[in-house]
């Protein structure tokens, strides 16, 4: 199957399988979201759900990040996992967004990917969750593996992959396609045992790799 009749049907059946797709992140704000994105890198949502519960509260908003007690704010991203990277990266983060943008979020690429800590996925994440900004695919390692599955992409790199579904994948698509396809890969297309036979896509598949 061509890869674009192969989207088309993976969009038709996202939606039938997502309709109300959402990334699972829990915020607020979009301040609260790129933060949350940032320690999600090599961690469940789950954890960081469960650490941001109380998080949010404690430091409320970037100028209370960017002032706050560097071994603390370490402390209370430990559950996350390279806490002290993590620690530095909002930190400093949230800094420059008070010092450039009077603290608040970026509705930008451009502007958001020189933030500490943000490269384009991260960037994506926000822009398309918060502010329904089509900037761009999410490719996390869910939607990487989908594409890949399916033959969409050959690429190994996240910004090339993002390339390949950009061109495949409708514009006015793209902010729903993300949250839908990391929840496919999350539950459905894991990256062992798959469950092919509860997948929509289970007939067109070609399960590159499987």
């Amino acid at each position: 199957m061509a890869s674009q009749t192969l989207v088309s049907s993976l969009l038709q059946r996202l939606r039938q399988a997502h309709p109300d797709a959402r990334y699972e992140l829990n915020w607020t704000t979009p301040f609260e979201l790129l933060v949350a994105t940032i320690l999600a890198a090599q961690c469940t949502d789950e954890r960081v759900n469960r650490v941001t519960a109380t998080l949010f509260q404690k430091y409320p908003g970037p100028r209370a990040f960017a002032e706050a007690n560097t071994p603390e704010l370490e402390e209370d991203l430990k559950p996350t996992g390279f806490y002290k990277q993590k620690a530095k990266s909002v930190q400093n983060m949230s800094r420059e967004l008070v010092s450039r943008f009077g603290g608040e979020v970026p509705q930008d690429m451009e502007q958001l990917v020189t933030l500490p800590g943000v490269a384009r996925k991260t960037a994506n994440v926000v822009l398309n969750t918060a502010f329904n900004l089509p900037s761009g695919i999410i490719v996390d390692t869910h939607v990487a593996r989908v594409s890949q599955r399916l033959g969409i992409t050959k690429k190994e790199k996240p910004e090339e992959i993002e390339k390949d579904l950009m061109r495949l994948v409708p514009q006015d698509q793209w902010t729903f396609f993300g949250p839908a396809t990391v929840l496919h890969g999350r539950y459905t297309c894991m990256a062992r045992k798959p469950r092919c036979e509860a997948c929509p896509m289970n007939d067109v598949c070609p399960k590159i790799g499987l």
